[in-house]
């Protein structure tokens, strides 16, 4: 899973530095070959597995390419079937099914946290948290104390329903008073953890039933499932995901435990679906929320928040809204941006949305190490937009 650390360094530093480089790609007539030509300089000059890339308008997807092939030293092509595995690019899809809660009443932004999690001892410093809070990582949660190295090595064998597991992690958290600084910005996957938990309780249902019916189903999104995908959306053979880079790359075997996280985390970070999938995902940022969500979520989820940052990595607060970074002012989008990247160690995401121009963009890879690739496609796609 991505750490704050990596975060900031991927998604948006490659949303605001696409913006630079406007100038180096003019725009072509044919934009068809000119977003082709582009993922062939990124394939060509950063030497992924395999690189799939997207360009999403508020009409739906304009463009989609795929590169590559789906294991290293094989001959099999990565095709558009593909399913891929987004990481941390979950967290908006988990922050965007609560709206949905919310919008048939079913959730409230401003529910106490004892309405939510019943039964659960929470310690009295908690008492002003609200759950928008924790989707912004600014709610005082560490992955170093709500998780720690033991539940990545116990929680694939714990035996018991995901639902319990994420209560469990919900106990620790909000058992004792928050061990980060309340208000500042601390990325943490605990903080989705618990989203998941609270979905949970509303719904009745594992968090994966819930959002499989709320989210998946009703946008169509039929390639979505959870953890390392094992078939195309035809039914044929998928990428795998590659860890290690260069000639050290070694793909893993998705029926394997070590090729995902934990699936207590599913909330944080597990989903996975087809590039087309993604983009319908995506074009509800386009569309004030497609009719799936009222506008007035959309743009809650979609609003960073205010507040400090103590951290070490930056000096200037972080933009992050729910499930998003948000810078609010991007030159080459005219507006705010939203991004992300996500990562289980094994694939590499990232998404960049510009509401203002009509556009989002999409970067897949089956390579762990595949941020340098996926930012660089970024640039290059960003770069063909009209000034």
């Amino acid at each position: 899973m991505l750490n704050r650390r990596r975060l900031l360094a991927s998604g948006l530093n490659s949303a605001l530095a696409a913006g630079l480089c406007l100038a180096a790609w003019p725009v072509v007539a044919d934009e068809t070959a000119g977003y082709e030509a582009a993922l062939d300089a990124v394939f060509a000059e950063t030497g992924p597995v395999a690189l799939a890339g997207g360009v999403v308008t508020r009409q739906g997807l304009a463009w989609s390419g795929v590169r590559g092939v789906r294991r290293a030293g094989g001959d099999d092509p990565a095709t558009l079937d593909d399913r891929w595995h987004l990481g941390s690019n979950t967290k908006a899809m988990t922050a965007a099914l609560y709206g949905r809660l919310v919008d048939q009443g079913r959730a409230d932004w401003d529910a106490p946290l004892g309405d939510l999690f019943p039964g659960v001892v929470i310690d009295p410093a908690w008492a002003a948290t609200k759950i928008a809070d924790f989707m912004r990582h600014r709610a005082g949660v560490k992955d170093a104390d709500a998780l720690g190295p033991v539940f990545f090595i116990t929680a694939r064998g714990d035996p018991r329903p995901l639902p319990e597991q994420r209560r469990a992690v919900v106990e620790r958290i909000l058992g004792g008073p928050p061990t980060g600084t309340r208000g500042a910005f601390e990325y943490a996957n605990a903080n989705y953890i618990l989203v998941g938990a609270a979905i949970e309780r509303i719904t009745g249902q594992p968090w994966e039933t819930a959002i499989q019916s709320e989210l998946f189903t009703p946008l169509g999104l039929t390639s979505a499932g959870f953890g390392a995908p094992r078939s195309n959306t035809a039914g044929g053979a998928n990428v795998w995901g590659h860890r290690g880079e260069g000639e050290a790359r070694v793909a893993v075997d998705p029926a394997t435990p070590g090729a995902d996280n934990p699936m207590a985390l599913g909330p944080a970070g597990t989903v996975h679906m087809s590039l087309v999938d993604y983009a319908a995902w995506l074009r509800l940022f386009l569309t004030d929320g497609g009719g799936w969500l009222a506008p007035e979520t959309l743009a809650r989820l979609t609003t960073s928040g205010a507040g400090p940052d103590t951290g070490p990595d930056t000096g200037a607060d972080t933009p992050y809204a729910l499930g998003w970074i948000a810078p609010p002012q991007v030159p080459w989008a005219g507006g705010s941006v939203l991004t992300h990247d996500g990562s289980n160690t094994l694939w590499y995401a990232t998404a960049i949305v510009a509401p203002a121009r009509g556009a989002a963009f999409i970067g897949l890879t089956n390579q762990g190490q595949g941020q340098a690739a996926t930012t660089a496609l970024m640039r290059a796609l960003i770069g063909r937009l009209e000034a």
